[in-house]
């Protein structure tokens, strides 16, 4: 299952499970993990992040599990992270066979920082990467999702590149992270609506937002994503999470809910 972008349609993809653990003291064992999953299928949520498969034999076995339990026919789609090398990639695809509606999860970084000293590779080298680990995640799971890591501090028309290589190679969703939690709400919607104006296959994909809140925006940045375009929003419960944490699934909701006459 893909979900299809509808303009009022608004996806919710939760990761407590997987960014949420990486919240310190956080950490879940596979038990704890698939009775949060139960819950969050329960709540309705589409997607559920179940975890980093490669990560460690634990995760892989949550993410199985849940795949197993919780992916069913009617239920949420169900997705691990993988960097975008094969490795990770076939231990995502390998653990969620058990999943009805697998999707595959896969970001490289983007930015000249995270380029120059994290992976020490050139844009071109990325833009490879990108059309080849995508194409290659595509070739195990219809459902790909890709992320430009820090594209909150990405050269735009870096970020618009890599983005239509992602696309053309097979991603459904594109996920736009605000990866250290820097930009504000006007810088973010601006970052989206660059992306629907200057991606020439942005049509195939659904947009979707990451975020985190250590400005105290993370939610205030999603909604006005919403307004830009964006159409799948990355959440966590009571926004649990790395440093100070992510939009908080309750408050997204509740402000689309409440607020919806203006989004």
């Amino acid at each position: 299952m893909t979900i299809q972008p509808h303009p009022d349609r608004v996806i919710i993809f939760d990761t407590t499970l997987r960014d949420g653990e990486q919240c310190p003291g956080a950490t879940l064992n596979v038990d704890e993990k698939l009775v949060i999953a139960r819950q969050l299928a329960r709540l309705g949520v589409d997607v559920i992040e179940a975890g980093f498969a490669i990560a460690s034999s634990g995760d892989f076995e949550a993410v199985q599990r849940i795949a197993e339990t919780v992916g069913t026919e009617n239920g949420p789609i169900i997705c691990s992270l993988a960097r975008s090398v094969k490795a990770d990639i076939e231990a995502a695809a390998k653990a969620l066979k058990p999943a009805a509606h697998p999707r595959i999860h896969t970001f490289i970084a983007t930015s000249d920082i995270h380029l120059k000293y994290k992976l020490k590779k050139t844009r071109q080298e990325v833009l490879d990467i990108t059309s080849e680990m995508v194409a290659y995640a595509k070739s195990l799971c219809q459902d790909i999702e890709f992320s430009p890591e820090d594209a909150g501090r990405s050269d735009p028309e870096f970020l618009y590149q890599v983005l239509e290589r992602a696309i053309a190679a097979g991603a459904t969703t594109v996920n736009i992270p605000d990866t250290v939690g820097y930009t504000t709400p006007s810088e973010f919607g601006g970052l989206i609506r660059g992306i629907k104006e200057n991606v020439p296959n942005i049509d195939q994909a659904i947009i979707s937002v990451h975020g985190h809140n250590d400005l105290g925006l993370a939610v205030a940045n999603f909604l006005e994503a919403v307004k830009n375009g964006a159409r799948q929003l990355e959440c966590t419960i009571n926004g649990i999470g790395e440093r100070a944490g992510n939009a908080a699934l309750e408050e997204l909701v509740m402000a689309l809910h409440v607020r919806r006459q203006i989004l």
